[in-house]
């Protein structure tokens, strides 16, 4: 099983522990909802069975077998991240592969790719992290008790993550950012 495959795999047992129900029931449900649309799904699944955000779009997406973790399911890291950084996002992967290289230095994590950016995780999600825009990249950071800065922007309650920062050249990965980084890495785990 390839990496990849092995993450989305761990994260859809781990949907199922949360939940209490098997895929097929929570596709089931979804099914007899009535609802269609991505965004009305999984506002159905957080609100009618609590469930997290992260864990409701991943559902919707192995259900509905679109986007996310089903697209990249069986494919090798490299082209993963091919298809993330391609046409005009190719600029912005040095900004990627810069934070990528700090990150791995702080110790062992699961990487689970998505549709346009990778979810980074240990015993929960500290990181997110992708081109936002053809010109912008974003980390999305999971940490508590941090002011939020100019350039660390909280984010609203219930949402993926609790605070962005916005890149747009590699030299922005400094001290100051990978020090974020770190403290949602440590509180993860």
């Amino acid at each position: 099983m390839a990496d990849l495959d092995k993450a989305v795999a761990t994260q859809l047992a781990n949907i199922e522990k949360r939940s209490g129900k098997t895929l097929a029931e929570l596709g089931d449900i979804l099914r007899a909802s009535g609802l269609s649309r991505h965004g009305e799904l999984r506002d159905y699944l957080k609100r009618e069975l609590g469930m997290g955000h992260g864990d409701a779009n991943t559902t919707v997406h192995h259900v509905m077998g679109s986007g996310g973790a089903a697209e990249s399911a069986g494919k090798e890291a490299g082209e993963v991240l091919d298809a993330i950084y391609a046409g005009p996002k190719a600029a912005l992967r040095p900004i990627h592969d810069r934070l990528m290289d700090a990150i791995g230095q702080f110790g062992e994590f699961e990487i689970a790719p998505k549709k346009g950016y990778l979810s980074l995780r240990r015993k929960k999600q500290f990181a997110m992290l992708g081109p936002a825009t053809n010109t912008r990249f974003e980390l999305g950071l999971n940490m508590k008790g941090v002011p939020a800065t100019d350039r660390l922007l909280e984010q609203a309650p219930g949402g993926m993550c609790n605070y962005k920062v916005r890149l747009t050249d590699a030299a922005e990965v400094d001290a100051e950012l990978i020090a974020w980084a770190r403290q949602a890495f440590d509180s993860a785990g």
